[in-house]
């Protein structure tokens, strides 16, 4: 069965979902692991979005389309 497109939006609604029942103390052992590897893998799929978002924002596209390193003060390779 294929597996619908993860939200990253989704994806923490889950994951705190989890850290409040493992935090209640109260799933029995057997679930109480299988919803720590869900949790993990919704943690790593969490920090690939959010690194992958960061590698869109640190770069820019110049007046001719090409993308350049950003510098937020616009003085790319100067120093003060």
């Amino acid at each position: 069965m294929a597996e619908k497109k993860q939200s990253f939006a989704k994806s923490i609604e889950e994951l705190e979902e989890i850290v409040h029942q493992l935090e209640q103390g109260e799933v029995p052992l057997e679930d109480a692991i299988d919803l720590y590897k869900k949790g993990m893998k919704l943690s790593q799929f969490c920090h690939d979005q959010l690194q992958n978002a960061e590698q869109q924002l640190i770069s820019i596209m110049d007046d001719n389309g090409n993308e350049k390193p950003f510098s937020p003060t616009g003085e790319e390779g100067q120093s003060k």
